[in-house]
C-alpha cells in the first residue's frame, strides 16, 4: 500500500519557473508519463481547480496541491525540490512542492494512506529529511518509510502529538484527571478531504498540547469521519471548526462558544486559534453555535466571532433574508402570471370582489377564465405580500436566530403600513435582529430563561423595532421609497438602456458572488411593486435574468461550437453543462471557465451581460417571475425580445472571449526546454 511514489515522480533541485501554475502542472505531467494518469491536463485542471478554491502554500516553504481526479488510475505522491521557491500563497514561498493524486473513485484505504502522508508533513524531521535527500530513491525511501511507520527510515517526532492532545480515535481522558483542565473540541474538513484536513487536526493537536488543554478533533475528510463522542462534545469548553465546508452535524455543538475559519489558518495559525477559543469560552458574548445547527443563522455574538468582520456579517444577513424570500416571490410572481395568461390584465383590480361574489357554479361575465384568473390574483398576491415580512422576519432570524423571526415579520407588515416597501422591511428586519440579538445576551434568571426566547425577546424586539419605525423612521423611509418609484417610472430611453447595462455588468462580474446578488436582490425586492400600470420593476428583472444567464451561455457557445481548440477536454465538457445552466438562469455555470482564465473571462462576460440587460430594457421586455430562466416564458413579457437579448449577449461573449484568448496574451517568459509554464502565457524558450 505504500507504493504511491516511485524515482520518477520525484525532481530534486530543479527549475520549474517562477508560477505555480508550472510547478503543478510539470508535476501532474510526471504523474502522467509514469502511466498512473490517463491525462496529464485534465489531472492539472483538477488540481489547479482545488488551487483556485484555497491555496495550498503552507509556512516552513512548503506546498501541498491536491485533487481527486477520474484522470487518476492510481493513488501517487509527486515531489519537486525547487532550486528557485515559487510563491504558492501571498507572502509565502515554497520550495518542496507535494502534489497528491488519487482517483475520484479510490478505495478508503488509499485516502487514509494519503491522509498520513499529509499528516507526515506537519513534523519537522521529516520535512528536513527531505530536503538533504541526495537522490529520487532516498526520497521514496523517506516517504515509505513514514506511510510504513518505520521508525529507522525517519525518526517519530515528539512534537507532533503532544502528550496533552487528544484525538477523535483515542479514548477520552479520565474524568478526575481532566476535571482541572480546559477542553477544546474541533473539526476540521476541506473540499477534498485530503491533506488540509488532516494537516489542521494535527497542528491543532500541537498546540493544544502546547496550551495544556484537553484536545478532540473529528476531520471529516475523504478517508471517513468517526464522530467525536456526545460525551466529549459535552464536556468541552469551546469548539474550533476550521473548515472551507459544511460541518456535518453541527447542530451536536449547539451552545458551544465558536471560533470558525478557513482550515489553512488551522495549519497556519494553530496556536492562535486555541487560544481564541479559550477566550471564547470565557466570554458571556462569545460567538456560540446555533441551536438550529445548520450554520444558516448566526448567534447572538455572531457579528464580533467567528473571525468574521461586521461587514461580512451584514452582507451575510441580508442575503439570509432574500433567500427566504425568494420562494414567496416565485410563487406568487408565476402565479400572477399564470392568471393575466388565462383572464386577462384587465381583472387584476377587481379580482378580490369577483372571487368573493361568484363560485364555479356561479360565474361571472367573463366565464371560467375570469374567475380563475381572479383566483390566481388572490392567491399570487397574497403570496406577494409576504415579500417584505419575510425579508424582515429572516434577517432578524440570521442576526439572532429564532428569537428574532417574530418581531422580524412584525416591523415588516408595519413597514408594508407605512408603505415603506423592502427598505423598510430591511431597515425592520436589522432592527428587529439587533434588539433579539442583544437581548440574548443577557443573563436572566434561572427561572425567567425558559421564557426569554418565546415570549419576552419577542415581546420587547417587536415594540423596539415596530415602534421605531411607525414614530420617527417609517415616514422618512416611505419618502425615500416613492421616490425611488417615481425614478423608475421616469426612466425611458437612454436612461432605462443605462440602468439596463449597469445590472448587466454587475450580474456578470461575479457570477453569483456579492455583486452579482447585489443586483439580483435589488430586482427581485421590486418585484411587489410591479403592476400593469407600473411595470419598471418587471422590466429591471427581466434584464437582470437575461443578463445573469449569458455568462454560462456565453462558454458554452465558445467552449463546444466556436473555437473547441482553444479549450482543455474538461472545459469543453464543462461546456456542455453549461448549455442547461445558461437557460436556467444559474450564472455559476461559467464558474469553472473564470477560476482557470479569470481576466478574459470575467471581463468578456461583463460586456456580454452589459448587452443582454440594455437590449432587455430598450425592448421594455418584463418578467413577473424572479427565477428559471427560459423555462418561465409564460411570466415573461415580450418574450421574444427577451430571447434576442438572450442570443445577442452570448454571440457577444462568446466572440470576445475567444477574441482574448487568441490574441490578448501575457508577456513572453523564458523557460528552460520542457519546462511547464503557465495556462495562457506565451513561451519563449532559452
Amino acid at each position: 500500500m505504500s507504493d504511491i511514489i516511485e524515482p520518477g515522480l520525484v525532481v530534486l533541485d530543479a527549475d520549474l519557473g517562477p508560477e505555480k501554475s508550472g510547478v503543478i502542472r510539470a508535476l501532474a505531467d510526471r504523474v502522467a508519463a509514469s502511466g498512473r494518469a490517463t491525462d496529464a491536463e485534465a489531472l492539472f485542471a483538477d488540481a489547479w481547480k482545488r488551487e483556485e478554491q484555497a491555496p495550498t502554500g503552507l509556512p516552513g516553504g512548503m506546498a501541498i496541491p491536491h485533487a481527486k481526479s477520474p484522470a487518476v488510475t492510481t493513488p501517487s505522491l509527486a515531489v519537486a525540490r525547487l532550486a528557485r521557491p515559487v510563491e504558492f500563497d501571498e507572502g509565502e514561498e515554497a520550495d518542496l512542492v507535494f502534489l497528491i493524486a488519487a482517483p475520484d473513485t479510490a478505495a478508503q484505504d488509499h485516502l487514509a494512506l494519503l491522509s498520513t502522508l499529509a499528516r507526515s508533513l506537519m513534523r519537522e524531521d521529516f520535512v528536513a529529511s527531505l530536503r538533504s535527500a541526495a537522490t529520487p530513491d532516498e526520497v521514496v525511501g523517506i516517504v515509505q518509510g513514514a506511510l510504513t511507520g518505520d521508525e529507522e527510515a525517519v525518526p517519530v517526532a515528539a512534537a507532533a502529538a503532544a502528550p496533552a492532545a487528544a484525538t477523535a480515535d483515542a479514548p477520552p481522558a479520565d474524568a478526575a484527571a481532566a476535571s482541572d483542565r480546559r477542553s477544546i473540541v474541533a473539526v476540521t474538513a476541506c473540499p477534498t478531504g485530503i491533506a488540509h484536513t488532516y494537516m489542521a487536526a494535527d497542528a491543532l493537536a500541537a498546540a493544544a498540547g502546547r496550551a495544556g488543554v484537553d484536545y478532540h478533533v473529528e476531520t471529516q475528510g475523504s478517508s471517513g469521519a468517526k464522530p467525536l463522542d456526545p460525551a466529549v462534545i459535552a464536556a468541552a469548553d469551546a469548539v474550533i471548526f476550521a473548515v472551507d465546508v459544511d460541518v456535518r452535524d453541527k447542530g451536536r455543538f449547539a451552545g458551544k462558544p465558536m471560533v470558525q475559519v478557513p482550515v489553512k489558518r488551522g495549519i497556519d495559525e494553530p496556536d492562535a486559534l486555541v487560544a481564541q477559543a479559550l477566550a471564547a469560552a470565557s466570554d458571556a458574548n462569545a460567538a456560540r453555535v446555533p441551536s438550529g445547527g445548520d450554520g444558516a443563522a448566526a448567534t447572538a455574538g455572531a457579528a464580533s466571532g467567528g473571525g468574521q468582520s461586521f461587514g461580512a456579517n451584514l452582507k451575510r444577513w441580508l442575503l439570509t433574508g432574500v433567500s427566504y424570500m425568494i420562494p414567496f416571490v416565485a410563487a406568487g410572481g408565476l402565479i400572477i402570471a399564470l392568471a393575466f395568461l388565462i383572464g386577462g390584465y384587465e381583472i387584476g383590480d377587481n379580482a378580490a370582489e369577483i372571487v368573493l361574489n361568484n363560485a364555479l357554479w356561479n360565474l361571472p361575465p367573463g366565464g371560467l377564465s375570469e374567475y380563475i384568473g381572479s383566483v390566481l390574483i388572490v392567491i399570487g398576491s397574497a403570496s406577494m405580500a409576504f415579500l417584505v415580512p419575510a425579508l424582515a422576519g429572516y434577517i432578524a432570524y440570521a442576526m439572532a436566530d429564532r428569537p428574532g423571526i417574530a418581531p422580524g415579520f412584525v416591523a415588516g407588515s408595519v413597514a408594508l403600513v407605512l408603505n415603506a416597501g423592502f427598505l423598510g422591511g430591511l431597515v425592520g428586519g436589522l432592527l428587529a435582529g439587533a434588539a433579539a440579538m442583544w437581548l440574548g445576551r443577557l443573563r436572566p434568571p434561572r427561572w425567567l430563561r425558559g421564557l426569554m426566547p418565546v415570549v419576552i425577546i419577542p415581546l420587547l424586539a417587536s415594540l423596539f423595532s415596530s415602534g421605531l419605525l411607525l414614530l420617527i423612521l417609517g415616514a422618512p423611509i416611505a419618502t425615500l421609497m416613492a421616490g425611488l418609484t417615481d425614478w423608475l417610472n421616469s426612466l425611458t430611453g437612454v436612461s432605462a438602456i443605462a440602468l439596463g447595462a449597469i445590472l448587466g455588468l454587475m450580474m456578470g462580474f461575479d457570477l453569483g458572488g456579492p455583486v452579482n446578488k447585489v443586483a439580483y436582490a435589488f430586482a427581485v425586492t421590486g418585484l411587489a411593486a410591479g403592476s400593469v400600470e407600473n411595470q419598471a420593476p418587471w422590466q429591471i428583472m427581466a434584464a437582470v435574468m437575461a443578463a445573469g444567464m449569458v455568462p454560462p451561455l456565453g462558454m458554452a457557445f465558445a467552449s463546444t461550437v466556436l473555437a473547441r481548440r482553444l479549450f482543455t477536454e474538461p472545459e469543453r465538457e464543462n461546456g456542455v453543462a453549461a448549455w442547461l445552466l445558461g437557460l436556467s438562469f444559474i450564472s455559476e455555470g461559467a464558474i469553472p471557465f473564470a477560476a482557470a482564465d479569470p481576466l478574459r473571462v470575467i471581463a468578456s462576460s461583463m460586456v456580454g451581460g452589459a448587452t443582454a440587460g440594455a437590449i432587455c430594457m430598450a425592448a421594455g421586455v418584463t418578467s413577473q417571475a424572479p427565477h428559471g430562466g427560459i423555462f418561465v416564458f409564460f411570466a415573461i413579457g415580450n418574450f421574444g425580445m427577451f430571447l434576442v437579448a438572450i442570443l445577442v449577449g452570448t454571440l457577444v461573449m462568446g466572440f470576445m472571449v475567444v477574441g482574448l484568448k487568441r490574441w490578448a496574451r501575457r508577456a513572453p517568459v523564458a523557460v528552460e526546454e520542457g519546462a511547464a509554464v503557465p495556462a495562457g502565457a506565451a513561451v519563449a524558450t532559452a
